[in-house]
């Protein structure tokens, strides 16, 4: 794709990298098969494609309108379009550059701010999202059907087991499973406990939802802070960053290009980022034989593989093959690769696009009637049991208790 960027941004790292981006598409369109949004919508500027044209169009002419915002807005970042894409166009980071381009050139209606203000200033915050989740729970009877689906129950943090291992890892806490969903940190503690790793506390948040909303500059002091944090334990022996929840990983891992151009931070950021992983690739490097069920497990379970697991980490297929090795049966899932419409704020920000992807996906992964629905994200777990007929786990908890 030939490019003339305007001389403003053309000679600017972000500049510099959407060139070389914009001009690895071939306009192939293989994209837009595999795109979400696209298949619902039919419009090629919902789709990948037309959403590269946009931004090229913006960066040339330092110009935009509310309409690119808006289809740009649409973009789930599911990263479905770059499984498919046969040039390997990086589109994720080419769309981070045009939103946070077309928030300086497009001003949000006040309510729109004050939306996008309110989630990075509370989601991210658990000392701020436990009252409100708490305050929701007493009021739950007035809430609107849709708001209600999304409140989760009261849960309780059972305790992690004691750090008495030598070999020790650092396990993100995350922001909102740590207040909604406290047991899968803990299970999976248990389960490295089973194997002789220590599991230590992580931070809270990982900067993800700033990220993609873009508050980019939010997103580094959180990469910034992390690293304040977790820099002890890894002076003193933790050999990995691991994460539960797939929506957390691809950021942690992104730390060190996120704070390439701070001095202070460089150099841990690129360490810190060598080190994260999903916890399902910890455990595939480890021997299996001590997390094997006593006994095979009877429920089939349906799993729902989070984009950011099958795209954003590249790992389709991967929890499965783990949950099949030790014993689970899965029931087959059609259209496995399409998103399920959480995508971190996307169900709040772009709700009707979210619940007909919802019921897509709940279509296809209650096809064979599975007693459970397992997950690898926090996000994704939520949001299919807002209006799941069954039980929404996720798959490290399933693993816990078939051990036990």
């Amino acid at each position: 794709m030939q490019t003339f960027l305007h001389e403003l941004f053309r000679d600017t790292p972000d500049g510099r990298e959407a060139d070389r981006i914009l001009r690895s598409c071939v306009h192939c369109g293989f994209c837009n098969a595999t795109c979400p949004t696209y298949q619902l919508l039919g419009d090629e500027r919902d789709g990948p494609r037309g959403r590269i044209y946009l931004i090229k169009e913006m960066l040339e002419q330092n110009a935009a309108t509310r309409e690119t915002r808006e289809h740009l807005d649409r973009c789930l970042v599911c990263r479905s379009c770059e499984t498919t894409c046969p040039s390997g166009v990086e589109y994720h980071r080419l769309l981070e550059i045009g939103r946070t381009h077309v928030e300086a050139l497009v001003e949000r209606s006040l309510p729109d701010r004050l939306k996008r203000r309110a989630l990075v200033e509370t989601v991210p915050n658990p000392d701020r999202l436990e009252p409100l989740l708490k305050l929701g729970r007493l009021a739950r009877p007035l809430l609107p059907g849709t708001l209600k689906a999304k409140l989760p129950a009261a849960a309780t943090a059972p305790e992690w087991p004691a750090a008495v291992h030598e070999r020790k890892v650092i396990l993100l806490e995350g922001c909102v499973q740590s207040i909604s969903h406290p047991g899968i940190n803990s299970a999976a503690a248990r389960v490295l406990d089973r194997l002789g790793v220590s599991a230590l506390p992580g931070a809270g948040c990982c900067g993800a939802l700033a990220q993609h909303l873009p508050a980019m500059e939010r997103a580094r002091e959180t990469a910034r802070r992390n690293i304040d944090t977790w820099w002890p334990s890894i002076e003193n022996g933790a050999e990995a960053v691991l994460l539960t929840a797939t929506g957390c990983a691809p950021t942690v891992m992104d730390y060190g290009r996120l704070l390439a151009g701070d001095g202070a931070y460089a150099e841990r950021a690129e360490r810190l980022a060598s080190m994260a992983m999903d916890i399902s690739v910890f455990l595939e490097r480890n021997d299996l034989e001590p997390m094997r069920p006593p006994m095979e497990p009877a429920a089939p379970i349906a799993f729902h593989s989070p984009c950011s697991l099958q795209h954003g980490l590249k790992r389709p297929g991967a929890v499965e093959r783990l949950l099949q090795a030790l014993g689970f049966e899965l029931t087959p899932v059609a259209d496995a690769h399409l998103c399920c419409g959480s995508a971190g704020t996307y169900s709040i920000l772009q709700p009707e696009l979210s619940q007909r992807l919802l019921a897509n996906k709940l279509a296809a992964l209650q096809q064979d009637a599975p007693d459970v629905i397992a997950t690898a994200n926090i996000g994704c777990q939520m949001h299919l049991a807002s209006q799941a007929g069954r039980p929404v786990r996720h798959w490290i908890e399933l693993l816990d208790e078939a051990m036990r």
